[in-house]
């Protein structure tokens, strides 16, 4: 990995691991709907003027449909997931559950006929399975009703989110990944801004809480999925996508040092359950090669 490669991967991991944390600032000031639909219209906006600066023309037209499609299951989906649930089960269960997205995505992109499963791809499924059971079913915290819809709301964003890369993956390949990016955000955010007639902004934010807002969607989304996808671009994606392993991390660090949140032993035996199912799952540990005949 050449050295901007290293410092590209390692600010990915830094950045989305304190989304979290950020997350669960915006959602207080702006609510779980605000915390979406705000932060995707800025992180398109950041695209559209960056692109604009660059020279670079977003074509959004001749993709409106499969844009459309995206920015409601990888952006809306995900990031409604994501915003309901971490306040109600914190960040590091949140980030935890989020690395099962490549679990999730190895299951469509089988039914769609994208994928093959290996019995090596198998064997990190039902890991997978049986990590999430233990994490949801033995958490540090008593089981209750914002527990459970919070764990719910995090696996049906999973679910979009893997539901859209590989519909991404078929629709959209060889596209412009500053055009899918932008387009794909403004569409999110777009869709869900109706949503805040159901639930409205709690307060009037203050400034730091814009701050937190524009920090949200111009770095930890616009900025860094222009970097992630140069990273796979150059790296490849099964390499690229590693970094969330690495998020997991950082996310688990920052919600037990700074938040001074309660992880189990069960739950941190699931978790490390959940990242060996999608190591396996992605392919990234070593497998015993056969030997050529002599």
């Amino acid at each position: 990995m050449q050295p901007r490669d290293l410092a590209a991967y390692l600010f990915l991991a830094i950045a989305w691991g304190f989304s979290f944390l950020v997350v669960l600032k915006v959602v207080h000031a702006f609510g779980w709907v605000g915390a979406v639909c705000l932060r995707a219209l800025i992180a398109g906006g950041t695209l559209a003027i960056l692109a604009a600066l660059l020279g670079r023309a977003l074509r959004l037209r001749p993709l409106l449909v499969p844009l459309l499609v995206v920015g409601t299951t990888t952006v809306a989906g995900q990031l409604i997931g994501l915003s309901y649930a971490t306040p109600r089960i914190g960040t590091a269960m949140s980030a935890i559950l989020v690395a099962t997205i490549p679990l999730f995505s190895m299951l469509i992109g089988r039914a769609w006929g994208l994928e093959k499963i290996t019995t090596q791809g198998l064997a990190g499924l039902l890991l997978g399975v049986v990590g999430i059971v233990i994490l949801v079913g033995f958490p540090a915290r008593p089981i209750d009703d914002d527990f459970i819809h919070g764990c719910i709301a995090s696996l049906l964003g999973c679910i979009s989110a893997a539901y859209g890369s590989n519909y991404a993956s078929l629709h959209l390949r060889g596209q412009d990944p500053w055009t899918v990016t932008g387009g794909a955000f403004l569409a999110g955010g777009l869709l869900t801004l109706p949503l805040l007639l159901v639930v409205p902004v709690p307060s009037v934010p203050q400034a730091s809480d814009w701050l937190y807002l524009l920090v949200s969607g111009a770095v930890m989304s616009a900025t860094t999925y222009v970097l992630y996808f140069g990273l796979v671009a150059r790296i490849g994606a099964t390499r690229a996508i590693s970094v969330e392993f690495v998020v997991t991390l950082v996310a688990v660090l920052v919600g037990a040092l700074l938040l001074d949140e309660a992880v189990s032993l069960l739950q941190a035996t699931g978790g490390l359950v959940i990242l060996l199912g999608c190591m396996l799952v992605l392919g990234l540990l070593p497998t015993r090669k056969p030997r050529l005949p002599s």
